[in-house]
């Protein structure tokens, strides 16, 4: 089993692998205020919807370390400060609100009544969600494990390792836990363009858990089930509306469209955390929109002619209708989503 960890807490300081750099180059990178914290998730040092809501609680575990407050009504008002910089990070993954608004309840609690109490706290509750999303990302492979036959040939979209979760993964803890219960898997990787996560992080983390594995560019998938014939597509989520309707890495549209026409079972992937009980439908969810630099370059090699216009959706949305289920640590829920997702509301 590897020992990386994507993210670590270590006495005050917060130490991320920085993955823009992977697979060629393996660093860390130390975070000792929020606001560089809130650059690491903006600038994707840690991306993935569960890694960034850990970072996050981490993010204000730093901000009451390093506040200056002198009563608990002011280090209460710092927090709430370092929160609203850390929800601009990025907007679309839901699991950043989710942690910041766990951290500020706990913060809120009446019987904290000096600093330490309240430092304290903020810190217990960053290791309580990081804890939570260990616990359901383990608890999602053995879920699904039912679902995945010996000898499973499975398309993945992005990454959804422990890279992008914390630990074990979500989606691509499909695939190792099946390949550790001795089936005999077979991983199709998208590149996942443009900043090409299945390539450089999911091939990476299936060589360090041994997974037999293929890396195909994102328009090979279609091809790939006629030819090869796929039994499963697994993909993550960055939010789940209320009705089921998914917000994932562009291209996962795509990818369930062709799954539906070859007749392929499409599974999305998450924690209960990923689903937004708030949002009707996955026209509501926000879409961010980066750099167009990200498309017109690979590295800082220019793939465009000069003066090209890019548009660079980061996320798009998989309507309810073409997922066959949405694999939860609580459980696999099938449609009605509507009416199965709310069972899982707590």
């Amino acid at each position: 089993m590897p020992t990386y960890h994507a993210i670590q807490w270590l006495d005050g300081t917060l130490r991320l692998i920085d993955q823009r750099v992977l697979p060629h180059t393996f660093t860390h990178i130390d975070y000792h205020d929020y606001r560089e914290v809130a650059a690491a998730i903006r600038d994707m040092v840690v991306r993935g919807a569960p890694a960034i809501g850990i970072t996050a609680g981490y993010g204000m575990a730093l901000a009451a370390r390093r506040s200056t407050a002198a009563d608990i009504v002011t280090l209460r008002s710092d927090l709430a400060d370092a929160a609203v910089v850390l929800r601009q990070a990025r907007p679309t993954a839901v699991n950043l609100f989710w942690a910041l608004d766990r951290v500020l309840k706990r913060a809120a609690d009446p019987t904290l009544t000096t600093l330490e109490a309240l430092r304290a706290t903020v810190l217990d509750e960053a290791h309580a969600i990081y804890a939570f999303e260990e616990a359901s990302n383990f608890q999602i492979g053995q879920n699904a494990l039912p679902l995945v036959p010996d000898g499973a040939k499975i398309i993945h979209h992005c990454n959804t390792g422990p890279l992008a979760t914390g630990e074990y993964g979500t989606a691509l803890r499909v695939i190792i836990a099946a390949h550790e219960a001795g089936k005999r898997v077979h991983a199709y990787v998208d590149e996942t363009r443009p900043r090409l996560q299945g390539a450089r992080l999911t091939a990476w983390e299936l060589q360090q858990h041994g997974v037999p594995h293929t890396v195909i560019v994102d328009g090979a998938a279609a091809h790939i089930m006629r030819t090869v014939g796929i039994d499963l597509c697994v993909v993550g989520c960055d939010r789940i509306a209320a009705n089921g309707d998914t917000a994932n890495k562009i291209g996962t549209y795509g990818l369930s469209l062709a799954a539906r026409a070859h007749g392929v079972p499409f599974y999305v992937v998450g924690p209960t955390s990923t689903i937004d009980f708030d949002l009707p439908s996955g026209d509501d969810i926000p879409i961010e929109e980066r750099a167009q630099e990200e498309v017109t370059r690979i590295g800082d090699v220019q793939i465009t002619p000069d003066g090209v216009i890019a548009a660079n959706p980061a996320f798009d949305v998989t309507p309810a209708a073409y997922i066959t289920a949405i694999i939860t640590e609580r459980g696999v829920v099938y449609p009605p989503f509507a009416e199965n997702l709310a069972a899982l509301k707590t």
